[in-house]
């Protein structure tokens, strides 16, 4: 239970940082369930050219090993014929524990709770802003960080990586709309897994303010005659806008006897 406990609050704090607004960046999303995350310098007819976040160094990856790119200005690119995360590539998985088979209908294969012990799988959690659900990518993107940062911190559980969690879940009919529907036991026995990370991030505008600041730009005219000559120039003005946000995030951990053993709801 100690180390359960600090998983959880690896969990939590975590979620806390990342409702924070962030840098817009490319995110390369590669077909093993790998996310790179940086600056997308050049896209080929077989290669892409990246350069991660804080370094000068280009790096070059296949595009059949790509499944999508996610750009800073928000437009998606997704890429045909994409290999299976079982075969080799040009990044090698790190951190990855593949879910054990599961309850999923038709595959007639149940995964006891001795092959779940100590697994852990983040699901798909929601992302408001002001009301209105964040694209998916936003939700993709929050569940493959929160993967790589909780597999540093996981001590003795293993967490699934999100690719896989999400296939079999989509294998079982089941999304962020009728995820309702079932226990929290249910989706534990059809993951394969012990224990569920289940998150939410709600931001809101709550205040906006602005500066302002007027340069003056005179001309001296030599030509002027005298002191009643009108000086001509011209004035600029900029305007600062800061918008405040207030942003809440609530983490619940749940497992396979459908016991919510972890319940945190913080403001950032």
């Amino acid at each position: 239970m100690k180390h359960l406990l600090c998983f959880a609050l690896a969990v939590c704090s975590y979620f806390f940082v990342v409702g924070q607004p962030a840098e817009k960046i490319d995110v390369v999303f590669k077909a093993n369930g790998d996310q790179l995350k940086g600056s997308v310098v050049e896209v080929t007819d077989d290669n892409i050219r990246f350069k991660y976040t804080g370094e000068q160094v280009i790096y070059s990856f296949k595009k059949s090993d790509i499944q999508k790119i996610t750009f800073a200005s928000g437009r998606t690119e997704t890429y045909n014929n994409i290999p299976s995360a079982n075969n080799n590539s040009s990044t090698p998985v790190q951190n990855t524990v593949p879910a054990t088979p599961a309850s999923t209908p038709g595959s007639g294969v149940t995964a006891s709770a001795e092959d779940r012990r100590n697994k852990v799988a983040i699901l798909p959690f929601s992302f408001l802003k002001d009301g209105q659900n964040l694209p998916q990518e936003a939700s993709d993107e929050l569940q493959h960080e929160c993967f790589t940062r909780l597999s540093g911190h996981s001590g003795t559980f293993s967490v699934v990586n999100p690719r896989a969690t999400n296939v079999l879940l989509a294998k079982a009919g089941i999304d962020k709309s009728n995820m309702i529907k079932y226990s929290m036991a249910e989706i534990c026995k059809i993951l394969g897994v012990e224990y569920v990370v289940d998150g939410m991030v709600n931001q809101s505008n709550t205040s906006q303010s602005s500066t302002g600041n007027t340069s003056y730009d005179f001309k001296n005219d030599k030509n002027k005659k005298s002191n009643n000559d009108k000086i001509s120039g011209s004035s600029r003005t900029s305007t600062n806008v800061n918008q405040e946000y207030e942003t809440f995030t609530t983490i619940n951990i749940y497992n396979d006897k459908n016991e919510n053993i972890y319940s945190q709801r913080r403001k950032a």
